[in-house]
């Protein structure tokens, strides 16, 4: 049997199967592997992972792992380990980067471009097995264009500025129970101001409909295109397919942004797992 991880920051989706079938899906608490030891990634696997699994874990032939973080020799190999200790009867252990996961569910064995657009935004070129190019991301400071990070930071920059309708500021520091200062207080002095902002998005979502946020979002959109997408060679011969939840939610703003810059969306999927179950039991 194949064990598949999807590894994000929040969650971890764990799934067990045996060719197309699903024996077990078992959820857990995320991690970025980057900012954890070995021996505390070994020690979150055996204590949420393997009650969940039970007996079953010693079934475990194979493990795909695809995880936020997994993009270093170092960090993968901590994983690996940690993932081999706890299961020893798997045979073939390996442990891939989240932006493959998508590449792999999205586009299955076939060539094209596949992108992450959640919390954080990222992009590739892959050719049916690995990713062969890539523009970086650059985090929601200088980058991720298109991301919940990036859009919540346009929106508060604007209601702070004044560029804003008064009803959809005051909306907004009454839906979140903020004022002003809690704004500056939650993106420069408390941690993980990136989940911050991305937060907003759901605001933006229900608000669409104003022209200013409207335009915030298939700008930032366009830029993810301009900035990301028109650097792969024949981007125009492939459509572009999105994971994450602000592809879900804002499809049509999207397919505007895609539109105006000469390039069209294709799948947009919440969560990889599904197309990785496709990919791995197509392998078996």
């Amino acid at each position: 049997m194949i064990l598949i991880a999807d590894c994000g920051s929040t969650k971890i989706d764990w799934c067990l199967i045996d060719g197309n079938n699903i024996e077990k899906q078992v959820f857990t608490c995320g991690m970025n592997a980057v900012m954890l030891s070995e021996e505390e990634i070994r020690l979150r696997i055996a204590e949420e992972l393997l009650p969940e699994l039970g007996t079953l874990a010693a079934s475990v032939d194979a493990v795909f792992f695809y995880g936020a973080g997994c993009i270093s020799p170092e960090v993968c190999g901590n994983v690996s380990r940690a993932l081999k200790a706890n299961l020893p009867s798997a045979a073939n252990v390996e442990v891939y980067s989240d932006l493959l996961a998508a590449a792999r569910a999205l586009c299955g064995h076939q060539s094209g471009i596949a992108c992450i657009l959640g919390t954080g935004s990222n992009s590739c070129f892959y050719d049916g097995r690995e990713i062969v190019a890539n523009v970086s991301p650059l985090g929601f400071i200088l980058g991720d264009e298109g991301s919940g990070a990036v859009l919540g930071k346009l929106f508060l920059g604007d209601m702070l500025k004044n560029q804003l309708p008064d009803d959809i500021t005051q909306s907004f520091l009454k839906e979140y129970d903020l004022d002003l200062l809690g704004v500056i207080r939650r993106v420069y002095r408390e941690p993980q101001p990136n989940r911050f902002l991305a937060s907003v998005a759901p605001f933006l979502a229900k608000n669409i409909s104003c022209p200013q946020i409207h335009g915030l979002v298939t700008g930032s959109f366009k830029a993810f295109f301009s900035r990301n997408i028109r650097q792969y060679d024949s981007y125009g011969s492939y459509p572009v397919n999105f994971i994450g939840s602000i592809a879900r939610v804002f499809r049509r703003q999207l397919i505007e942004a895609a539109e105006a810059t000469g390039c069209t969306v294709g799948l947009t999927v919440k969560s990889p797992m599904q197309g990785l179950i496709s990919y791995h039991s197509s392998n078996v």
